[in-house]
């Protein structure tokens, strides 16, 4: 128990300090190249930030447990929008650059289209799928980085402050290499930071006489997105509030075309046949629209208005315990 303790703390510090040195790196690298926060927050970062979940989807593709990521997909891109966004928007609501956002915007809704229609058209998703979805994410990627070479140095404001904590002081850059180096030391340190705390604070839960099912409903479910959670928090404190909207729009994208990609395309699976709701398998019923729900609620407002509002925020983090507590009660 003690020991569980102590890893739980050096966790939380390492997650902390992980997120402080990819901000840094990922704003310094946005300066450099005098690249909008939120186009760099919806590529770089969202990697970063979803290579954990890769890791984990492919290693239990790879023992036969591939229809883990479906549940880890959905369960993370509702966890991205109703709870970490909502809190960032919450805190920060603010006018939003739309048009960085229509090229992820674009790509979500349509691999979210092409995925539920396979969950409720077969319940069955093959090898060949997966090679879809993988494809849409090299696409996507090579779409972005043509974005990036034509988008303008001063878009949303992006290169005036970052000087204060990405790339030194007074204008004064910092080495390119230093600025990689913190990237991938700062995402390294977000995926052992993460492991430990979701690792041990489920030993503690379950020292404490914590049931499963809310173990699994805490802990591990909001363990994936921890490192999304941090990057935003971060962001936050640093002033780069773009850079966290980005990271979560590009981080859901990549949930299903990525994280899901490669999980089914090294081993095919059914929907898993869980909880029923309705009479009817509860993903289908209730936590595919919910992801879409919350995406559109999300989206919407940025798009027809180009500002984001508190009260969105509330209503997301609203729709979320909702969620949760009929995921609870099931």
């Amino acid at each position: 128990m003690i020991q569980a303790v102590i890893l739980f703390i050096v966790g939380l510090i390492l997650l902390i300090k992980g997120g402080d040195w990819f901000v840094d790196g990922a704003t310094g690298i946005a300066e450099r190249f005098h690249l909008p926060e939120i186009l760099i927050g919806a590529t770089v970062v969202s990697i970063g930030t979803t290579l954990p979940e890769v890791m984990v989807s492919a290693t239990s593709a790879l023992t036969g447990h591939g229809e883990i990521a479906y549940g880890n997909a959905i369960g993370s891109i509702i966890c991205n929008a109703a709870l970490i966004a909502a809190i960032t928007i919450a805190v920060k609501p603010g006018p939003v650059d739309a048009g960085s956002l229509k090229l992820p915007m674009f790509f979500f809704f349509g691999a979210a289209v092409f995925y539920a229609g396979i969950a409720y058209a077969s319940g069955y998703f093959s090898r060949g799928i997966g090679i879809v979805l993988l494809s849409i994410f090299v696409v996507y990627i090579v779409l972005t980085v043509k974005q990036m070479k034509m988008a303008p140095a001063d878009k949303n404001g992006q290169t005036g402050d970052i000087n204060e904590t990405g790339s030194g002081e007074k204008g004064k850059e910092s080495p390119l290499w230093k600025e990689l180096l913190l990237l991938v030391v700062g995402a390294a340190l977000i995926a052992v930071g993460a492991d430990l705390l979701v690792d041990n604070g489920t030993l503690i839960a379950q020292a404490l006489g914590v049931p499963e099912s809310v173990i699994a409903l805490t802990f591990v479910a909001l363990g994936t997105s921890l490192p999304e959670l941090v990057t935003a928090i971060t962001s936050l404190a640093k002033g780069h509030g773009s850079l966290s909207l980005g990271n979560i729009i590009g981080a859901n994208l990549f949930n299903l075309v990525l994280v899901s990609g490669v999980s089914v395309t090294l081993s095919p699976f059914h929907i898993p046949q869980g909880s029923m709701l309705f009479g009817q398998n509860a993903s289908l019923v209730l936590d595919i629209p919910v992801m879409f729900g919350v995406m559109l609620l999300l989206a919407l407002p940025a798009f027809l208005k180009k500002k984001l509002y508190r009260a969105q925020g509330i209503a997301l983090l609203a729709v979320y315990a909702a969620f949760c507590v009929v995921q609870f009660v099931m």
